[in-house]
């Protein structure tokens, strides 16, 4: 018999959605290219053969291993892809950061949005994924089209501690070389950035509730997060200026 995933983690049974019900698993590039169009956007993903390239790189040698994955924003409750053990995991020198401006997806030009990613310093608290080596390669396959769609992250091998032990791990950090990676944003800034940006996907202040509840179902314990929510939220609140 197969040992259950959540052996050590059972009451995230039922939290974590099952890969085969994920949108990420089959991503409709052709539908994300036309809506991009609509909004005079070309060019914008990288291609397919550069992805594989990338993931090529990052895996060499290691898929015939099984792989670990850190999770650390949508990645913890819809990762899209089958794994056979979960565990709490904290990366150490790394931090969740609201750094990567998004015009497209939670943003326009005019009103840019943030997206989550992994940045040097401190310690992120986050989840640990185990892929048997039998699925590394389809189930990375899988990551890449979702991690790497566009240029803005780097793949890379991290120590983690879990309360199992450590473990090295493939995670997306923040690319140094993203155009619009935004370094040294203040509390104040970067709250205003989620308070006002909507894009294509919707409201950035949507993508951080729904993190700041997925977070406190799964016992995520992320003061900074929670204190840039609340001040987000009441940015979003105060009344307009005539």
């Amino acid at each position: 018999m197969t040992a259950d995933p959540y052996r050590h983690l059972p009451d995230l049974a039922g939290r974590i959605l099952d890969p085969a019900q994920s949108s990420f698993r089959q991503i409709d590039f052709a539908g994300l290219d036309r809506k991009m169009a609509e909004r005079g956007v070309t060019d914008w993903r990288r291609t397919e053969e550069d992805r594989e390239a990338t993931r090529q790189s990052a895996l060499a040698d290691r898929l015939n291993d099984d792989l670990w994955v850190f999770a650390y924003g949508s990645l913890m409750w819809d990762p899209a892809f089958h794994f056979s053990e979960v565990r709490r995991a904290q990366a150490e020198g790394y931090r969740r950061s609201f750094c990567l401006r998004t015009t497209l997806g939670r943003g326009t030009p005019e009103k840019p949005g943030l997206m989550a990613a992994l940045d040097s310093g401190g310690n992120c608290h986050g989840l640990a994924f185990r892929i048997d080596r039998q699925k590394v390669d389809e189930e990375t396959r899988v990551i890449w089209a979702r991690e790497m769609i566009m240029p803005a992250y780097d793949p890379a091998f991290i120590p983690l501690t879990t309360p199992q032990g450590p473990v090295e791990a493939l995670a997306f950090l923040i690319s140094p070389e993203a155009k619009d990676y935004l370094r040294d944003l203040t509390l104040e800034e970067t709250a205003g950035y989620i308070a006002t940006g909507a894009g294509i996907f919707g409201r950035n202040l949507d993508y951080l509730d729904n993190l700041a509840e997925h977070f406190t179902v799964l016992d995520i314990d992320d003061r900074e997060f929670f204190g840039l929510h609340a001040l987000a939220r009441q940015m979003a609140e105060r009344p307009a200026e005539a």
